[in-house]
């Protein structure tokens, strides 16, 4: 199963790279059950696969005038502070287990998990549908860009997740970016809240096998090269649908995975 979870770890940097999202939403997954490692270790490699990940990926945009600095800034900050209020003071106060039902504990692993797959399959839907209000130009609101940005950096902060997903339509609607601008800024605010993510991780002494990250990171950077290339030729808007319909399965499987099997 390690060989398939390295190979499907191309497909993390691919996502990030073709639409500048969804890489976190397959790592999680990819780690768990691929290479069986515990889902709250799991968010912590998940902010280092998807945030160097996303570095080099924000770089190669940087250089092809796909990246606003100020945007990123007004929605990483808020960002920053929700992640440092989950990582380090809520999460480590979670019990490892919860509550029990009849004889079914209910733990923070299957918490994780089960709140992952919901993630997957909202984010899945707004990938599937056709949004024929993307192209529509919106004046920048600051204000409801930074409240999004906290409230991205809760779902960084408990899911080890970067976001995109959620970044990209609230550049679009309420930066008035474009859709390449929109990529290119949410790689970097991706690099920021998992890079901040992770280095509070580190303070709590989160035992880390950097090999492995460096591997699976390894993996992932091919993706991304192979994501920047093709959306060079390629709309991301046009593979949104077909990678929705994949990460609508995936947090089904889950779902499944956790609470039946």
């Amino acid at each position: 199963m390690e060989y398939i979870g390295y190979l499907a770890s191309i497909i993390i940097g691919l996502s990030l790279g073709l639409i500048g999202g969804g890489g976190s939403i397959l790592t999680i997954p990819i780690l768990v059950y691929l290479f069986k490692i515990d889902p709250e270790l799991a968010t912590t490699y998940s902010l280092f696969i998807v945030g160097v990940t996303a570095f080099y990926g924000g770089y190669s945009h940087y250089k092809l005038g796909n990246l606003k600095l100020k945007t990123a800034l007004y929605f990483a900050i808020p960002s920053i502070v929700a992640i440092l209020i989950i990582r380090e003071v809520i999460f480590p106060k979670i019990a490892s287990t919860l509550f029990t039902i009849a004889s079914y504990a209910v733990s923070k692993d299957l918490l994780i998990m089960i709140v992952f797959a919901i993630l997957m399959i909202s984010a899945s839907i707004s990938m599937i549908k056709k949004n024929k209000t993307e192209e529509t130009i919106y004046k920048t609101n600051y204000t409801q860009l930074s409240i999004i940005g906290f409230l991205v950096g809760i779902v960084t902060g408990f899911l080890g997740a970067g976001g995109g997903f959620l970044i990209i339509p609230a550049l679009l609607f309420f930066a008035n970016l474009p859709m390449k601008q929109a990529v290119g800024t949410s790689l970097l605010i991706i690099f920021i809240n998992s890079a901040i993510g992770f280095a509070g991780d580190l303070y709590l002494n989160t035992p880390i096998d950097y090999g492995f990250l460096l591997t699976i990171s390894a993996m992932a950077f091919v993706g991304m090269f192979i994501g920047i290339l093709l959306s060079k030729r390629i709309d991301g808007r046009k593979l949104k649908p077909i990678f929705g319909w994949f990460v609508l399965v995936m947090g089904i499987y889950i779902i499944i995975k956790e609470v039946l099997l």
